[in-house]
């Protein structure tokens, strides 16, 4: 990567302002004293500037394998993503698949700046009686190679799916790798320990 560039994917949001920030010399005390409002001004912003309709900007086959995967007994879907739980809720509304994601679920960059953090939380926000959703019965789907860190960091599957900046071989590591969001639900039958 060219020197004063900032690699984005599979990034938490406040990972990225911290690279953006020290490159631009705030030192890290600073940016520590600031993270708050660092995090206020993203979600106002990116409310003020996202477009209405995100629709279009989802790889094709998501919404039906969302509907899928909602009615199958035993399934649980819950976002965990990199972004500000504020962006990423806007994101998903404006995609019209926010409705697949319960609040109070899932993880996000808002709760810890180490992407590796995510799983667990999530896990431990969709358990039950004080004990965490199982990692055996976890899975994470995600397009980059952080997203399979994450997940295994954790001790939980993944899914890795080459539609977005990584190949296939680029997502190594991967329970499965797949081509289309439409071979989800396939590829979950492939994984042990899920039923």
């Amino acid at each position: 990567m060219p020197e004063g560039q900032i690699e984005a994917a599979g990034r938490t949001d406040d990972a990225i302002a911290r690279s953006i920030l020290t490159l631009a010399g705030v030192s890290a005390e600073r940016i520590d004293e600031r993270a708050r409002d660092v995090r206020a001004m993203t979600c106002a912003e990116y409310a003020h500037r996202c477009p209405a309709d995100l629709a279009g900007r989802l790889a094709p086959g998501v919404p039906e394998v969302l509907d899928r995967l909602g009615r199958q007994d035993g399934v649980r879907l819950a976002l965990l993503s990199g972004n500000l739980e504020c962006v990423a809720r806007l994101k998903v509304d404006r995609a019209g698949i926010g409705h697949h994601f319960p609040r109070g679920q899932g993880a996000y960059g808002s709760d810890s700046e180490d992407r590796t953090d995510l799983p667990e939380i999530a896990r431990r926000r969709a358990g039950a009686d004080g004990e965490p959703y199982p990692r055996e019965k976890t899975v994470v789907i995600g397009d980059t190679p952080r997203d399979i860190a994450c997940a295994r960091a954790d001790g939980v599957h993944v899914i890795a799916l080459a539609t977005g900046p990584f190949r296939a071989s680029d997502l190594h590591g991967a329970d499965v790798v797949i081509d289309m969001a439409r071979e989800i639900p396939a590829a979950l039958s492939h994984i042990s320990g899920l039923t």
